[in-house]
């Protein structure tokens, strides 16, 4: 289907902070990264986001999932329709909800958008389902972004290990070791999800405020961290789990009830104080100390959320634009990388990322009838 060599692709992510669409090119082979390209934003109106949180928690079948997934699609084709040079797309859809464990019975992972119907609408193959197949065969079914963040490291040409963090609604963590020949091999990557990151934060201030997000920190910054709610946060058994593991946007409703007696201000700099601390506890995991932290996503932005970081974890944190790359579009990139990669056949998690048993290429690709 794909040219032998390096192919433009797009990919997209939609995000569990609910506010948008990100899309990114990328030359890649599958392997190495050769160049990045155009990007593009299609946010959600409000009324979409109010389509999209009513179906949180929700599997296929439920009532509220088809407009969910029809907001997802539409969004999706408008903003993919430009981006005619893509011999490939990654739709890595919305998550509405992840039970990897089993919960609820079955090993499970529900992500909004069907890609037949980009492929049809577009007119170009699509790569898409990403995490299904790696739940189905034991594997948490993500973070999926740590063979892309290996290959950007060696992109930027780093040579000693790092962590890549991203800060979304929730947050995830690649250590890696950019010596290794591969993501592949033994001991390059370990990845995980570390707790909740923007999610609740966006969360409190829709609910008191109106608002979308603590825009730059400013509302945490003013306020005061409740230390004793932040370690009755940290004894939730979540973080005594070994990595990998990850989590579903909604599996801490105790953090966000926790706080509803403190000030707004309060409330805003416990839950970020809460997310960094997080993200230090999941540094114990690590095979050894990263010589930086470059943090990615939305929360990046957060001025109280990056001096909470810097506070808690003994390395330098920088934004990954200090490597040259985009903190608001890497996970479109990533799933544009992921899309080649699904389409020759290649790994896109493994037992050091998403715990499956073995290495796993996951993703349907669909081509226009």
């Amino acid at each position: 289907m794909l040219k032998p060599g390096p192919v433009w692709a797009a990919g997209t992510m939609s995000g569990t902070s609910l506010d948008g669409v990100d899309a990114a090119m990328v030359l890649t082979d599958g392997v190495r990264i050769l160049d990045f390209g155009r990007t593009e934003y299609r946010p959600y109106s409000e009324t979409e986001q109010e389509v999209l949180r009513a179906a949180l928690g929700l599997w296929p079948g439920e009532p509220g999932v088809e407009a969910a997934a029809e907001v997802v699609e539409t969004a999706h084709a408008e903003l993919l329709a430009g981006m005619v040079d893509a011999r490939v797309i990654g739709f890595h859809g919305q998550t509405l909800a992840h039970d990897p464990q089993g919960i609820g019975g079955v090993r499970r992972t529900h992500q909004a958008g069907s890609g037949r119907v980009l492929s049809e609408v577009l007119g170009r193959p699509v790569v898409w389902d990403f995490r299904s197949t790696d739940v189905e065969l034991g594997g948490q079914g993500a973070p999926l972004v740590p063979f892309f963040h290996f290959a950007a490291a060696q992109w930027a040409g780093l040579s000693a290990p790092v962590a890549f963090l991203n800060l979304g609604g929730v947050a995830n963590v690649t250590w890696l070791d950019p010596r290794a020949a591969g993501p592949e091999v033994a001991g390059a990557l370990l990845a995980f999800d570390t707790g909740p990151a923007n999610a609740p934060i966006n969360d409190l201030v829709h609910a008191r405020l109106g608002g979308a997000r603590d825009e730059g920190g400013a509302l945490a910054l003013a306020g005061r961290a409740d230390m004793d709610l932040v370690e009755r946060f940290l004894a939730h058994p979540f973080f005594l789990r070994i990595p990998p593991k990850s989590l579903d946007r909604n599996e801490f409703p105790d953090l966000l009830k926790s706080v509803d007696g403190l000030s707004d201000a309060d409330a805003a700099a416990t839950l970020t104080a809460a997310a960094a601390a997080a993200v230090a506890r999941g540094f114990e995991h690590f095979p050894e100390p990263p010589a930086a932290l470059y943090v990615a996503g939305g929360g990046r932005m957060n001025a109280a959320l990056m001096v909470e970081l810097a506070r808690r974890l003994n390395c330098p944190v920088a934004p990954v634009e200090d490597l040259g790359l985009d903190g608001d579009m890497l996970e479109a990139q990533a799933f544009a990388y992921l899309a080649v990669r699904v389409a020759r056949g290649l790994p896109t998690s493994g037992p050091s990322t998403t715990g499956v048993a073995a290495l796993v290429g996951g993703g349907q690709l669909s081509a226009p009838s």
